[in-house]
């Protein structure tokens, strides 16, 4: 097992401040991983993610936890998009990002997109917990390889649960020497920016939301929690993007069921 690489953790805790707002009682970070407050809107805390250095690199362990406490709203994102790099000594990369929301908490998690580079292995595991009531928003965007180059190894997982019960628990893995047809036409089809879009939100519960293919390259699929998922496949990370920008507009109401 190689152990060169670098290790790095940030934590962010959001709390409600008693006067409308939200305040962050902590705001850690350890290693080549910045966590800036920035300027927010209304009851929202705006914290930005900035990486002091390239990577994740193989070998390198990344970590990052947000804990997001009743009646609080925080939104994440970062200063630029990740790239993940071949290591000096080789060996994979780890990133590891746990949530927690806490009912009557809101949390938006919106970083900039990973790019694979070639050459590179990561793997990333989001692990997010929701109590009853939580509301998320998550938007995760992986760009396989640079313009004109091949993608890395990248193998992404995500796993949602509220109130302790999984919604969704999937992974990609794609790039070389990923199993299972990973370019093919039920998972890629060719493209090059793949993404998905989590929303979690008890609203759901009295207006659920239809599955549905709106637009080309972009899926609707309810979930359970109640929670809805949007995936999309597009040639790069631009239109991905604009793809999932679009997501809200789709969510259209389910058909009444008949008695």
């Amino acid at each position: 097992m190689n152990t060169a690489g670098v290790r790095a953790e940030a934590e962010i805790r959001a709390r409600a401040d008693g006067r409308g707002g939200t305040a962050l009682p902590v705001l850690e970070s350890r290693g080549p991983l910045a966590v800036r407050r920035t300027r927010g809107s209304g009851a929202t805390a705006h914290v930005t993610l900035v990486g002091a250095m390239s990577g994740p690199h193989g070998g390198d362990h990344f970590t990052v936890r947000a804990d997001v406490g009743p009646g609080a709203r925080l939104r994440v994102g970062s200063a630029a998009a990740t790239l993940a790099l071949p290591g000096q000594h080789g060996g994979q990369a780890r990133q590891d990002v746990r949530l927690t929301v806490a009912a009557g908490g809101e949390l938006h998690w919106m970083p900039e997109p990973l790019i694979s580079v070639t050459g590179s292995e990561l793997a990333v595991h989001t692990h997010v917990d929701l109590a009853p009531g939580a509301r998320l928003v998550l938007r995760e965007e992986l760009v396989l390889g640079r313009t004109g180059e091949d993608p890395g190894r990248l193998t992404s997982r995500l796993t949602v649960r509220v109130d302790g019960r999984p919604v969704l628990d999937q992974e990609l893995d794609c790039g070389p020497g990923a199993e299972g047809g990973w370019d093919g036409p039920a998972v890629l089809g060719g493209h090059r920016a793949v993404g998905q879009l989590v929303a979690v939100d008890p609203e759901f519960e009295d207006k659920p939301v239809a599955p549905g293919v709106p637009a080309d390259g972009l899926a609707v699929l309810p979930l359970t929690g109640p929670a809805v998922l949007v995936s999309a496949v597009a040639p790069d990370a631009l239109r991905l993007r604009r793809l999932l920008d679009r997501a809200p507009s789709a969510f259209a109401p389910a058909a009444p069921a008949s008695a």
